[in-house]
């Protein structure tokens, strides 16, 4: 089964982008990553019902592991929540995918991404 992870991404004061969460992927060798700039309710964060959320590269699939310094100076990464799931569709428009602690579904809007995170 495919595997998912949820990191912390700490960055340093000076660094172009603010301190955020990475949800990673599992598809076709790589992980498919949005940034966040914050938790859903279900996995601890405050309420709402939709994220916002920037598509990035894929990332390698060691992320699915590490926890430490970033490369570059880009500050460091820590596991929030790991685990296997079940893809239901991935494509250019819409992800969706069965986690143990829910269902996660993106939405490309055209510009920006939306995530929901349900039961």
């Amino acid at each position: 089964m495919p595997r998912y992870v949820l990191l912390r991404h700490e960055c340093p004061p000076d660094y172009r982008v603010g301190s955020h969460w990475d949800l990673m992927l599992e598809r076709d060798g790589v992980l498919l990553t949005w940034s966040l700039p914050r938790l859903p309710a279900r996995w601890g964060g405050s309420s709402g019902d939709e994220i916002e959320a920037e598509r990035l590269p894929d990332h390698r699939l060691a992320y699915l592991d590490y926890e430490g310094p970033v490369s570059g100076s880009r500050g460091e990464v820590r596991r929030v929540v790991a685990g296997e799931f079940t893809w239901m569709s991935c494509d250019e428009q819409r992800v969706e995918a069965e986690l143990a602690s829910g269902k996660i579904t993106l939405n490309n809007s055209g510009s920006t991404w939306q995530l929901r995170v349900t039961s």
